[in-house]
């Protein structure tokens, strides 16, 4: 909070809430991305999908850092030389501009919805765990609780106070996971087979074969495919990842940024591996199912074996961390697109009087989100984190994605495939996933009680992703628009040499 409070007496102007005055260098950023990222999905669903499951649980990591390819390859660095502090901008540049502002910031809001419902399970059952607070009354007090101090941060720090929230996260995060890691190690004699040959020992040989997870059924098997493809394809249209671009001053600090990013994320990975076979091996699948926060306290309940109480609440402290710098860029991220994108942009057309205007709606949208969040996470208490996270990764995979990359590469994209892609891929993803196991029908459902499941697969990206890159092409085709033709030299040049977006120099 004090840092918070420190950061926020610079943020003055929109750019300084939104980007933070683009005034952090590449690294910095990089780390930010990373404590972003790493979110309590990578860090306790991770870990409980690898000591239940074992090798299927290891495959969420691959593809949550595999993405990064494609979001360094194809995104980062075009997009901080075409926008300036939200997707939406990026999208109208060669469209028209309102309605493919209010598509952008529609599917960012959702995107940030379902990431928030994750974040938000994370924190109840973390805190379950911590305090033995069994009970979803008192559950629920604790998960408003902690919505109330995120509304708090991005309040009064905007953008700078969030970044700064990321790093010393990222920091804690890493070196914990990293002192974990060792202990666990050690205990082995740094010999990581018998770490893993104990873990086959308590929790049966499955946990060393892949297939205990996905390959039960043909069914199954499609499953994992279909997570595969949301997961590595998912970043790189993650609205919260993409606002972060626009915080370095220069094409070449967001592709450091990147770089920074993809080796401390890689290295967060591998620690999860051992902490999840780790807490497999000593603290055994079964005692972790039966936990209060279920598959999610894997990671704590290791700390406590480890160390005792005092390892346990530095760990869940830095669980705790790592849920509210999350949940504070993603709030921020879907307030600067509400406010920028519909306030700013389509009901005022650009005629802000007062930039603090804009700025004021911003905080106002931050607090509806919060309380909205609030409310979903209640509702999905008990979910592993990490699989609701990959229905945003869906989301974002399908809304976003196809959109950016023709935007960014195809010269006779126009509104009209902008509007398809956009519209068509959300009320697909969103229509698959209420229909799937995912939502009822299923033992491990967020309604197991009703089935009206009618589609078989639990993530829809397989189904989604590819729908969405044909409605955009076909919405393209079928509408007579030029403007978007005319603007696309332009924009090439825009996104290659960054001539024309705002510097970071203020004179």
């Amino acid at each position: 909070m004090i840092i918070v409070f420190r950061a926020s007496r610079n943020t003055k102007t929109a750019s300084d809430y939104y980007a933070a005055g683009h005034a952090f260098s590449g690294p910095q950023n990089g780390i930010a991305i990373s404590g972003d990222y790493l979110s309590a999905a990578s860090f306790l669903g991770i870990a409980g999908a690898i000591a239940v499951n074992g090798y299927d649980g290891f495959l969420y990591s691959i593809g949550f850092l595999v993405a990064w390819l494609v979001a360094l390859l194809l995104v980062a660095e075009l997009l901080r030389n075409t926008g300036r502090y939200t997707m939406g901008d990026v999208l109208s540049f060669r469209m028209r501009e309102r309605p493919v502002r209010t598509a952008a910031s529609l599917s960012t809001l959702v995107v940030s919805f379902f990431y928030l419902l994750a974040q938000m399970a994370g924190a109840g059952g973390l805190i379950a765990l911590l305090l033995g607070i069994t009970d979803k009354g008192g559950q629920a007090i604790v998960i408003a609780v902690v919505g109330a101090l995120m509304i708090l941060y991005v309040l009064v720090g905007g953008m700078r106070g969030t970044t700064w929230v990321q790093i010393i996260k990222a920091a804690l995060l890493i070196a914990g996971t990293f002192v974990m890691t060792v202990w666990v190690l050690g205990l082995y004699g740094f010999n990581l087979s018998a770490l893993l040959g104990h873990a086959a020992e308590v929790a049966g040989e499955k946990v060393l074969n892949p297939g205990a997870q996905y390959g039960k059924t043909e069914t199954s098997k499609l499953d994992f495919i279909s997570l595969g493809i949301a997961l590595v394809l998912g970043t790189a249209g993650l609205p919260h990842v993409l606002m972060r671009f626009y915080t370095v001053p220069t094409a070449k600090e967001a592709r450091r940024s990147v770089v920074w990013a993809i080796w401390l994320i890689g290295l967060f990975y591998l620690f999860t591996l051992v902490l999840g076979y780790g807490a497999g091996a000593m603290v055994g699948p079964e005692a972790i199912k039966d936990a209060p926060g279920g598959v999610n306290s894997a990671a704590p309940l290791l700390a406590s074996h480890l160390g005792g109480p005092l390892l346990l609440g530095f760990i869940s402290a830095v669980a705790f961390a790592t849920i509210l710098a999350v949940v504070a860029g993603l709030t921020i991220t879907a307030s600067a697109s509400f406010a920028h994108d519909i306030y700013a942009n389509v009901i005022k057309k650009g005629q802000v009087d007062d930039k603090q205007q804009e700025v004021r709606v911003a905080r106002i949208t931050a607090l509806v989100i919060g309380v909205v969040s609030i409310l979903g996470g209640i509702a999905a208490n008990g979910q592993n984190v990490a699989f609701l996270v990959a229905l945003a990764f869906a989301v974002a995979a399908s809304a976003n994605l196809p959109t950016l990359l023709y935007s960014l590469f195809w010269k006779r994209f126009n509104t009209t495939g902008a509007l398809f892609s956009i519209y068509g891929g959300l009320a697909i993803t969103i229509v698959l996933i209420i229909f799937s196991p995912a939502v009822s029908g299923d033992d491990e459902a967020m309604f197991p009680s009703l089935d009206f499941a009618l589609f078989p697969l639990k993530n829809p990206g397989l189904v989604s992703i590819p729908l969405s890159f044909l409605l955009g092409y076909i919405g393209a085709k079928i509408s007579k628009d030029e403007q978007g033709g005319k603007k696309y030299a332009e924009m090439e040049v825009r996104s290659l040499t960054g001539a024309g977006s705002e510097k970071a120099v203020h004179h």
